[in-house]
């Protein structure tokens, strides 16, 4: 008895990482996603509920037209050539808050920027190197493979059916959205795990490339946000270090210039 179901566990667990593996768009890296495509649209769908619902929204005329217009030629990028993209239901949002220099990509195409950003971007191809590595998160799905690993992986069958069954809990939406790199309270942004930011760096620096940004801004931005102070040491965090990104950045640039070249004509 005790062998058979050993046999049958073996069986279940060699089944799910069947299933469950994927390989992440541009980089080819190797995942493990138990999260369907339809799931995580819905997830993400009820987390920019919420936020909408918490967070002040900017009426800015020149922010929310920046932030549009390079989205959605960012957007029209990603779900032309990458099919995680082609059902996303793209929106963009800037929040009110200029303390907080950040932006995230919600499952579905959902974008939010906060306005403390801006004191570090001086130009379009600045904001999009921000927004394509953000969007870079949502096209590889990391929020899913977040909930597919670690503490989330076990209960993640639970949070999944509560959330779908309870649309607008709030403690069920927190632990989505602490998938998705967004804290227990808005605002607060949780790390990537390292690989998955080089990644986003990566998915989105092409993005942006391919939607006419020149990628070598994206160098003056973390150039500028280092200096900022708003990133910890390496060590004490799982964010890149600035500089171990901008070498990863400079790397990748004989690679995405000629896509940014080839844009133009």
């Amino acid at each position: 008895m005790k062998h058979t179901l050993r046999h049958i566990i073996a069986g279940a667990i060699l089944a799910l990482l069947f299933i469950g593996c994927t390989k992440a768009p541009i980089t080819g890296r190797s995942q493990f996603i138990m999260v369907s495509p339809q799931q995580e649209l819905a997830l993400g769908i009820e987390s920019a509920k919420q936020v909408l619902q918490t967070e002040k929204i900017s009426n800015d005329p020149q922010k929310n037209a920046m932030v549009k217009r390079i989205g959605e030629r960012i957007a029209q990028v990603a779900s032309s050539n990458y099919p995680t993209a082609r059902n996303f239901q793209w929106e963009f949002f800037v929040i009110d808050k200029d303390d907080e220099a950040n932006a995230f990509c919600l499952p579905g195409g959902k974008v939010f920027v906060y306005t403390g950003i801006f004191k570090y971007v001086e130009n379009d191809d600045e904001l999009a190197a921000v927004m394509g590595h953000e969007i870079g998160h949502a096209l590889a799905r990391h929020g899913a493979e977040r909930m597919s690993s670690g503490q989330l992986a076990q209960i993640g069958g639970e949070v999944l059916g509560a959330v779908m069954q309870s649309r607008g809990n709030p403690a069920n939406t927190q632990a989505v959205m602490q998938a998705f790199g967004i804290g227990t309270q808005l605002g607060v942004m949780l790390p990537h795990s390292r690989t998955q930011e080089y990644e986003a760096d990566h998915i989105g620096l092409v993005l942006a490339a391919k939607a006419g940004y020149d990628p070598r801004a994206a160098l003056n931005f973390w150039k500028k946000f280092a200096q900022s102070g708003q990133t910890p040491p390496e060590y004490l965090s799982t964010h890149p270090a600035p500089t171990n990104r901008i070498a990863q950045i400079k790397a990748l640039l004989p690679k995405t210039i000629p896509m940014y070249e080839a844009s133009k004509r």
